[in-house]
């Protein structure tokens, strides 16, 4: 069981491509870089975010082993990508993910029933997957893409009690669901990173791990510093906080251009190509947004924090 799963900021990683739609790895690596220089505390690559639907085997593969290969033991790397139906096929693809040298295998919840299941034909799913792969550390992803399942605070008190998972991307954006799930998973291994940003202040109050979503593409130096410090500087916090659950109305909005044109500000190489969106739909009043809202990010460093 790995014990490398820390406390705090973990981005869902951007996969940067080349004008010819190829997975671009000069860029991604100064983006592995640009992580950990912003202070995160582990990556979370293949994931949706990744495009990782977009991906083939291989490339899934070779992203994994590319970014656990150029954090180079600075920072844990998890991943995911089973997109397959059948079982069958994701434990091929978990195998070669595993392999890759990966910290912990991340599991989205919604490849292991299909909708119309129950929580006991997914923990059956579940079971098979523990039994066939032994060796694996693994993780839970409540991805809400082909469709949002979330874990019941029972289902996930008995992964916990497995031994067998040590991080969850917990997506309800329901204080009241994170509560009973932090109650369901202490004591356990199993560490629980909340994607959505309103509740990072209230969720590390009740005992959460940390956060695990899309603006850490944009704001990673400020969840780190709130996860860091929110403790010891309370006031502060609850400032950053109200700015950064603010913030929250650019997740969805031409994303992930919007964080590749973000990052294009920070001084990386990375084009706004995309396979899952078209970088033409993003106007110049999109521009504008990031530009100022990068702007504000920077204020609130030079002016609340330091």
């Amino acid at each position: 069981m790995s014990t490398t799963i820390p406390n705090g900021v973990w981005p869902v990683m951007l996969t940067p491509f080349t004008q010819d739609n190829e997975v671009d790895y000069k860029a991604l690596e100064q983006l592995v870089n640009w992580y950990i220089e912003k202070g995160v505390h582990g990556l979370f690559a293949v994931c949706l975010s990744s495009e990782m639907g977009y991906l083939s085997l291989e490339e899934r593969v070779q992203v994994a082993s590319f970014v656990k290969e150029k954090a180079d033991g600075r920072v844990p790397v998890v991943a995911s990508g089973h997109i397959s139906d059948a079982i069958s096929q994701q434990i091929e693809e978990i195998k070669q993910i595993w392999a890759t040298g990966i910290d912990a295998f991340v599991l989205v919840t919604n490849r292991l029933a299909a909708p119309d299941e129950d929580e006991a034909a997914w923990k059956r799913n579940a079971e098979r997957l523990l039994s066939e792969l032994p060796e694996v550390t693994f993780g839970l992803y409540e991805c809400p893409v082909p469709y949002h399942r979330l874990l019941s605070p029972e289902l996930l008190a008995w992964c916990a009690g497995t031994g067998r998972f040590t991080f969850m991307k917990e997506c309800s954006n329901n204080l009241v669901q994170i509560t009973e799930k932090l109650k369901a998973v202490r004591g356990t291994p199993l560490k629980l990173f909340i994607a959505n940003n309103p509740h990072v202040l209230e969720t590390l109050r009740l005992g959460g791990n940390g956060y695990s979503g899309i603006l850490a593409n944009f704001q990673p130096d400020l969840y780190v510093w709130l996860t860091e410090n929110w403790e010891t500087d309370e006031e502060k916090a609850q400032v950053l906080q109200d700015y950064l659950g603010a913030s929250n109305l650019f997740e969805g909005r031409h994303y992930p251009t919007s964080a590749k044109y973000y990052l294009q500000l920070e001084g990386l190489e990375v084009t706004l190509k995309s396979r899952s969106k078209q970088a033409t739909d993003f106007k110049v009043t999109h521009h504008r947004e990031i530009e100022q809202l990068r702007r504000f990010n920077q204020h609130m460093k030079q002016t609340l924090l330091n």
